[in-house]
């Protein structure tokens, strides 16, 4: 928490120390999935290897993917395991996380994304609401976004959009 915290204050005040680099979200993916100790059936992996590399900080991605893994793996029914997935558009890469769980409300969306934010969830064992809004924060200082979107079907849907590394040699 105390971590989180200064983290926040950080962000907050533009100090936050980032390393950018390029990598590939298939080398980052397997890291925050040792991190949280998840067997290989308790989530779906379609992250292709041959995507473009990102260009980011894969410590301050890794946790990103930390935090939304968890929530996914929280919130999935036992029997339907979080999807992660990978793409790539134009100058850009999405990785999906996927889940069947309640989901969020539409109109709570944007909400999600914002500090000390539970949406409803009494769990105080959980956390206390920081973790989409560090996220959010993480991958904006990148360049990256962070949106919550309706999973088709039900469910929540977290999409980070990082640019290609490639895409940023012409911007130096």
């Amino acid at each position: 928490l105390v971590g989180d915290l200064l983290d926040a204050s950080r962000l907050q005040a533009g100090v936050l120390a980032i390393s950018l680099s390029a990598v590939g979200l298939d080398e980052i993916v397997p890291l925050a999935l040792d991190e949280l100790q998840v067997p290989n059936d308790r989530v779906r992996l379609d992250v292709q290897s041959g995507l473009p590399s990102v260009l980011c900080d894969p410590v301050l991605v890794q946790r990103v993917l930390v935090n939304l893994i968890a929530n996914a793996l929280r919130y999935s029914p036992p029997d339907t395991p979080p999807i992660i997935t990978a793409s790539s558009f134009d100058d850009r890469v999405e990785l999906r996380v996927i889940d069947r769980g309640p989901g969020i409300p539409r109109e709570k969306l944007a909400e999600a994304l914002q500090p000390f934010q539970r949406l409803g969830d009494t769990d105080n064992t959980t956390g206390v609401g920081l973790g989409l809004a560090l996220s959010n924060g993480f991958m904006e200082a990148m360049g990256g976004k962070l949106e919550a979107e309706d999973t088709p079907g039900g469910g929540l849907t977290m999409v980070i959009s990082l640019p290609s590394a490639h895409a940023q040699e012409g911007v130096r």
